[in-house]
């Protein structure tokens, strides 16, 4: 048990980048986690963090042991929970998602998972990029979008609306387009939510139309796209649930409303080896209901 222990400790110290945080984790000493990775680093004869003041950070083969181990650590955490007979769930839960969802949608609706289960660590991994989940450790995953690889396991949750908006002093200054290709004349603040790369659809009574911008301000998050458009920056395209607040306070108006723009899906994400962890499924379970109410 106390290898497993220190194989645990070694996991949280790699993630959270701190013997410190760890030893918090485990109720324990800093000087006792320190000196139990460093055991393991002397029994398997390899250096597995570089640590200086700053930060603690895997070696090469620190990484690739981290891989290797956390998917044995998450079978034994699933072995422990199987055998309760209260259904509440223990260990380390990894969730993915995108920044502006995390922000706006998930996290104002977690307090009922985690009161079901108040000895669950959830560890929230927010990221507007594509995510490596499988390197990541991440056990669940939520994706916006088309899924461009089929390692996992995917589960629709819902399709979300996708909006082209601007500020009221951006349109007061440049005028608001009438149609789609009017956009080519106007400042765009491209993001990822923009549909590919610099290309938007339109649909509207069987007329399809796709328009070719090129944006004078880009951003790799969705808040930052809206943040520059609340400012005046110019015209971006985004999901309703991340300009729901500004739509509805008047700080954006919708540009082209009579024009469709293609919905996106949105999935759980099972990554490959990780999709029959039970905290996964329970919070798979949990957040699908929580956003198809809210869709």
């Amino acid at each position: 048990m106390k290898d497993i222990l220190t194989l645990r400790l070694y996991s949280r110290v790699a993630r959270l980048g701190s013997f410190s945080a760890a030893a918090r984790e485990f109720a324990l000493a800093q000087s006792q986690v320190s000196r139990m990775v460093a055991e393991l680093e002397a029994s398997l004869g390899a250096k597995l963090l570089h640590r200086t003041t700053r930060a603690v950070v895997p070696t090469e083969a620190g990484s690739e042991f981290l891989v290797r181990i956390e998917p044995i650590l998450a079978a034994l955490e699933d072995a422990e929970n199987s055998v309760r007979d209260s259904g509440e769930l223990r260990g380390l839960l990894r969730v993915g998602m995108p920044t502006t969802m995390g922000l706006r949608m998930v996290m104002p609706r977690l307090a009922p998972f985690t009161q079901r289960h108040p000895h669950l660590n959830i560890e929230l991994v927010l990221d507007d990029k594509w995510q490596d989940m499988v390197r990541e450790a991440v056990d669940v995953g939520i994706r916006v979008g088309p899924l461009p690889d089929a390692a996992g396991v995917a589960r629709l949750i819902t399709t979300i609306q996708r909006v082209v908006v601007a500020a009221p002093s951006y349109l007061d200054r440049a005028g608001a387009p009438a149609t789609p290709a009017d956009l080519t004349r106007h400042s765009i603040v491209g993001g990822p939510a923009t549909t590919r790369a610099a290309s938007w659809y339109f649909e509207r009574a069987g007329e399809k139309v796709n328009v070719d911008l090129h944006p004078q301000l880009t951003t790799n998050t969705l808040s930052g796209a809206v943040a520059c458009a609340v400012g005046g920056m110019g015209i971006t395209s985004t999901t309703i649930w991340a300009c729901r607040q500004e739509l509805d306070s008047g700080a954006l108006l919708r540009v082209l409303p009579d024009w469709n723009t293609v919905d996106l899906p949105v999935n759980v994400y099972f990554p490959q080896g990780r999709s029959t962890r039970q905290v996964a499924r329970a919070f798979a379970d949990f957040i699908t209901t929580e956003l198809r109410a809210a869709s």
